[in-house]
């Protein structure tokens, strides 16, 4: 039998094409891992409620969400690294005077800082998820928020990263960045996972194809990048597997002998 792994999946570019479709042959390759007794898990930069659809989809109940910020196991939260608040409140009267929207997230929720604005309706629209961010200026207060959105032109970000030192800045969209807690990654999620569910280094293995998988595939011994992916994320990986749209999760898992 087999040796026991854990696999760890992006999900944007990685398990969904460009169009947010699941890719028949990446669905039945993750059952087979399943049935094989693989560990299967998420890693994305997604709140956990963007996901919720795909996790029933794929039976998947452990996950790395908010490139790492909070973290369940078998459905039981088992990490969270919230933004500092007062930080956060000072960032969002600058964005407001410069007419950069915030959207702030929780687990459960995400608000606008501003009744409506176009960057946001762009931005959030090529998620193609049901869920919008209603207006609600107040939503950080007196809960712990994991990542907010700022909302800004290429390049514009810079002035919040000289200023707000405790925060990370990553570009996800051209007018939108997410703002996470300095030092925050996929990785350091992953790390907490694997140290509670006690895979070995060689038993361990990850999936990505963006910017913000790069420290993952950094740290998993067995890491593959994406066909689709930019060539400083395939720089990052071990392997690189086919596009995402060319049967690229089944391709790769029968690459390093997974399937």
């Amino acid at each position: 039998m087999m040796e026991r792994s854990v696999i760890f999946f992006d999900i944007d570019g990685t398990l969904l094409t460009h169009d947010k479709d699941l890719p028949s042959s990446t669905k039945e390759a993750i059952f087979e891992l399943k049935e094989q007794g693989h560990e299967v898990a998420i890693a994305t930069g997604r709140a956990p409620f963007m996901f919720e659809d795909l996790r029933k989809e794929l039976d998947i109940r452990t996950f790395v969400s908010y490139n790492g910020q909070y973290v369940v196991l078998n459905n039981e939260v088992l990490y969270a690294n919230p933004l500092n608040i007062p930080s956060l409140e000072r960032l969002t009267e600058a964005a407001l005077h410069n007419n950069h929207p915030v959207v702030f997230m929780d687990h459960e929720d995400m608000k606008a800082n501003v009744p409506e604005h176009n960057y946001i309706k762009e931005s959030i629209a090529t998620l193609k998820i049901s869920r919008f961010p209603a207006h609600d200026p107040h939503y950080y207060k007196g809960r712990e928020l994991y990542q907010t959105l700022l909302f800004c032109p290429e390049g514009e970000e810079q002035q919040y990263e000289q200023e707000f030192l405790d925060f990370d800045f990553v570009r996800w969209h051209p007018v939108s960045v997410d703002i996470l807690p300095k030092g925050g990654s996929k990785a350091k999620g992953i790390e907490k996972l694997v140290e509670k569910l006690g895979f070995p280094e060689e038993r361990q293995y990850a999936f990505g194809d963006g910017l913000n998988d790069i420290e993952m595939l950094l740290a998993i011994k067995n890491s593959v990048a994406m066909g689709n992916a930019e060539e400083t994320v395939k720089a990052a990986a071990k392997y690189v597997t086919k596009s995402v749209e060319d049967d690229g999760i089944l391709h790769g898992l029968q690459m390093v002998g997974l399937l």
